[in-house]
């Protein structure tokens, strides 16, 4: 058996870790006396992770800030350097971060689809890899997709398109990682109830969205953080996968 049968001490690793999901799961660990590396993409952010830093250590956690667009691979493999020279080692890996552009193919630049593709594809691609690297077997690697991969929709051809090559990279490393017993999952949630979602959509469009799933309502981070939980405790069997996270949204 390989579960961890406590998170204590474990070192966890999450992109996008100052908001939405990304706190609320840092929030989450942080009840189990985990060492939290978190994460933000702009400066601007520095006062945020700051004040989240102060909440989770108060929480029991110990917490190390890392900013950085990710763009290149140099700046994936200095954070999980952060990670190692700070507490020695990496247990957990989680990359929330992910870009969307709602616009049909025939607007799309190629400098917004270079910075989608580079934000979602790349990015997570290089974390995978460098997750692999640094992880200590037994591990555990999450990536946020997206449910629209099982979606038939205009509109999202980036979002969707840079994030499915996701599914791909998950199962490969998790083939590739399976002597070291390291899980690779991918999560799939429906449209998200934070600021992420709604810069996109229109009122109309909102109320759409809410009508696909169950209880008429956008998916919560609430609904996520538990699974992300899961995944890296009892949940420890299952690998290779994506999971639709979603209400009923969409589904394969």
């Amino acid at each position: 058996m390989t579960k961890y049968n406590s998170l204590e001490n474990k070192v966890i690793v999450i992109t996008g870790g100052v908001k939405n999901l990304g706190a609320l799961t840092a929030r989450t660990f942080a009840k189990e006396s985990v060492k939290l590396v978190l994460h933000y993409h702009q400066a601007k952010d520095s006062k945020t992770a700051e004040h989240l830093k102060t909440e989770l250590e108060n929480a029991g956690a110990e917490v190390a800030l890392f900013q950085s667009d990710l763009s290149e691979e140099k700046q994936i493999a200095q954070l999980f350097k952060l990670a190692v020279d700070k507490f020695g080692k990496v247990d957990i890996a989680i990359n929330t971060i992910g870009k969307v552009l709602k616009k049909p193919i025939v607007e799309t630049t190629e400098q917004e689809f270079d910075s989608m593709d580079t934000i979602n594809n790349k990015v997570a691609y290089f974390f995978i890899k460098q997750a692999a690297k640094h992880l200590n077997n037994n591990g555990h690697i999450i990536t946020m997709a997206t449910s629209l991969l099982a979606a038939y929709t205009g509109y999202y051809s980036t979002y969707a398109g840079n994030k499915a090559p996701v599914e791909h990279y998950t199962r490969a490393a998790s083939k590739e990682l399976l002597d070291r017993q390291i899980s690779v999952n991918a999560i799939a949630p429906g449209p998200m109830d934070t600021p992420f979602f709604y810069g996109q959509e229109t009122k109309e469009s909102t109320t759409f969205h809410k009508s696909q799933a169950m209880g008429n309502q956008l998916t919560k981070i609430e609904d996520i953080a538990p699974i992300i939980k899961f995944l890296v405790t009892d949940g420890w069997w299952i690998n290779g996968q994506t999971i639709f996270a979603n209400g009923g949204y969409t589904t394969r």
